[in-house]
């Protein structure tokens, strides 16, 4: 083991003789780890130690006593499958003790979880779906350069296989063409995935002209020559551009018998090897990286001043006038704007999901990263990171690209919100390739979201005004088409509730909808009080959380009969939503309208009938409601 005194750590920039003992008890901690853990990435861990040795003692900026600072560099794993790594540093660090780490590491409860999250106070951003750390990096590199205007350094380190990953030359495309030079990716080509060899093993010219050709700067080196890693860390900041070190390593490096051997990927040694490989690395040591003031002068990153949306001045509307949801919105947008947290993100949809009138207003909070929706929901998960309030907006049938960066936005416990405009066959001729059909239900299933989907253009600027101040992942659908307002100024919309717009004391039926729907639901209401049949009409605007107290209420009063419309697929959205929260409460006889077919190219009310949406279509599931269930008295029995 080895004992330095303390006055062996004065200097704040180790030799590079003491970072090579650091970088093997990188690799004997991240060997222990997952050891005794009985899993993990020890060999993914190893061939990135000396990368992390060297950054750690000599070049990152981070006061780790204090992860909130402003000022601190960012580092992030998007190879968080190579967590031993990571936690191996925390130790080295001073944050975590050799204890904890070899006791905790992958037991349940503990934060020190198979891949990082930022249940950890050092993890900005939770990693292990391969080809997103470096997406949400740029976000936060955004957020340096052009928002906190301060000179923290972001640094990333990726695996060779997540190459492959499209939204990793997104990443690169996008940060070369906002010329964010404070970030860094170091890219550890050891040539091994988990099934054998890489895309391009270590052929680092082919990747050096890749990275070249998306406008980044490459520094190929040797990825255990601690000189030559040390003189490549030291080089970026004089860089006009972002830089990527393309680092050859060597999978399992440290251990003879596994050294670019296929087939260790995410396994531990077993516990007889490992005591070998532990001593032939010169066994279990201690070393502590001294603190240190930085190495560059910080002009400090300001505070952002706090303020309530509550108190922003919001759009209003005339009653019965027509309006796009995706209007309102972008109108609500510019209001919250007074925000200087608030920034808006899109993928060059702006000026159809109307975000690009935020543009005009606060020009130099609108990012607009193109057609790239995985790096639109990663940039705003990175801004998310920095304290900003993100709105990134796209066709909510292309947020389906990015539902993998959604789902781990909810892991990272990161505060977005999305908008998916154009919702339902209500888009018309486009076609069904432009429909959001499936979005409520991918919404809904993220751990802990919020679901919205307002009717008009004044519950459209309430919610979005309430989205300001929602935690986790938020997602408000709105429709192309313009409807009428139902609802006057300044009245309340709380998420979790809904509004009732017919009722009376002797309904036979409840017509429950959302967004379109709602104003569907009121012409078939209509239509049934010409025939003596009496409707409550529902306005679920708040699909996830759903208001259960409200609609429990209403369908017990009209003896368990309700149709529900929806301007989505019938799996996962409105409908099961409602269904979920009578299912154990109300009998109930159902009738559940949503779009079944395979939606073609047609006018808005043509693809409404196709799909039996229309209002003779309520209609009808009314009286086939009624004719199956009797009165309301025998169906209430």
């Amino acid at each position: 083991m080895f004992d330095l005194r303390d006055d062996a750590l004065s200097d704040p920039r180790w030799d590079l003789d003491m970072v090579g003992r650091l970088a093997g008890q990188l690799r004997v901690d991240a060997i222990r780890m997952s050891t005794r853990a009985g899993s993990g990435h020890p060999t993914s861990s190893m061939s990135a130690a000396d990368l992390m040795a060297v950054l750690l003692a000599r070049h990152l900026d981070y006061d780790w006593q204090a992860p909130a600072r402003a000022d601190n560099d960012h580092l992030i794993f998007s190879k968080g499958h190579a967590s031993p790594l990571l936690y191996a540093m925390y130790k080295a660090a001073g944050v975590v003790s050799d204890d904890e780490l070899m006791s905790s590491y992958r037991r349940p409860g503990s934060p020190w979880q198979g891949h990082p999250t930022p249940v950890l106070p050092w993890v900005d951003v939770a990693t292990g779906s391969l080809g997103q750390g470096l997406p949400d990096a740029v976000g936060v590199a955004l957020a340096g350069r052009y928002l906190d205007r301060a000179d923290y350094r972001v640094w990333v380190l990726c695996g060779d296989s997540e190459l492959a990953e499209g939204s990793m030359w997104e990443a690169f495309g996008r940060a070369a063409d906002r010329n964010l030079s404070n970030l860094t990716a170091i890219v550890d080509i050891n040539r091994l995935g988990m099934r054998g060899a890489t895309e391009l093993g270590w052929d680092t010219d082919r990747y050096e002209a890749r990275v070249s050709a998306f406008g980044c700067i490459p520094i190929v080196v040797d990825g255990h020559d601690l000189a030559a890693v040390d003189s490549a860390l030291g080089s970026v900041g004089s860089m006009d551009a972002p830089t990527v070190i393309l680092a050859r390593t060597v999978k399992g490096k440290g251990i003879p018998a596994v050294e670019d051997t296929n087939g260790w990927h995410g396994k531990p040694l077993p516990s007889d090897a490992a005591d070998i490989a532990v001593r032939g690395l010169g066994g279990i040591s201690n070393l502590t990286v001294p603190r240190r003031e930085t190495a560059r002068p910080r002009g400090g990153v300001p505070d952002r001043p706090e303020m309530s949306a509550t108190a922003t001045v919001m759009p209003s509307y005339e009653k019965g006038s027509k309006v796009a949801t995706r209007t309102a919105y972008g109108q609500a947008l510019v209001a919250l704007g007074s925000d200087p947290r608030v920034v808006v993100v899109d993928a060059e949809v702006g000026n159809s999901t109307q975000a690009d009138v935020f543009a005009e207003a606060h020009p130099d909070r609108y990012f607009d990263l193109y057609t790239a929706e995985q790096q639109m929901v990663a940039a705003a998960i990175g801004l998310s990171v920095r304290g900003y309030v993100p709105f990134a907006a796209t066709f909510g049938a292309f947020l389906t690209r990015a539902y993998d960066f959604i789902r781990m936005a909810a892991i990272s416990r990161a505060d977005i919100r999305l908008a998916g405009s154009h919702a339902g066959v209500e888009i018309g001729p486009d076609g069904s390739s432009q429909m959001a059909l499936e979005d409520l239900a991918m919404m809904r299933a993220v751990h802990g979201s919020t679901v919205l989907y307002p009717s008009d253009a004044v519950s459209t600027v309430e919610l979005v005004r309430q989205m300001h101040g929602l935690r986790g992942v938020a997602y408000l659908r709105t429709t192309r088409g313009a409807y009428p307002v139902l609802y006057d100024n300044g009245e309340p919309f709380p998420v979790g509730g809904s509004k009732t717009l017919l009722s009376s004391d002797d309904d036979d039926v409840v017509l429950a909808g959302a967004g379109v729907t709602v104003h569907i639901c009121l012409q078939a209401a209509e239509s049934l009080a010409l025939e003596g049949i009496r409707a409550t009409v529902l306005d679920l605007y708040s699909i996830k959380p759903i208001d259960s107290e409200s609609l429990i209420r209403a369908v017990r009063a009209t003896g368990g009969r309700l149709v529900v419309v929806e301007d989505h697929h019938p799996e996962g959205g409105l409908g099961e939503a409602a269904v979920m929260a009578l299912a154990q409460t109300t009998p109930l006889h159902l009738e559940h309208l949503a779009v079944s077919n395979m939606p073609s190219s047609g006018l808005p009310a043509e693809l409404l009938a196709e799909a039996h949406l229309a209002t003779p279509d309520v209609v009808d599931a009314v009286h086939r409601l009624v004719a199956r269930s009797g009165t309301a008295d025998t169906a209430g029995a």
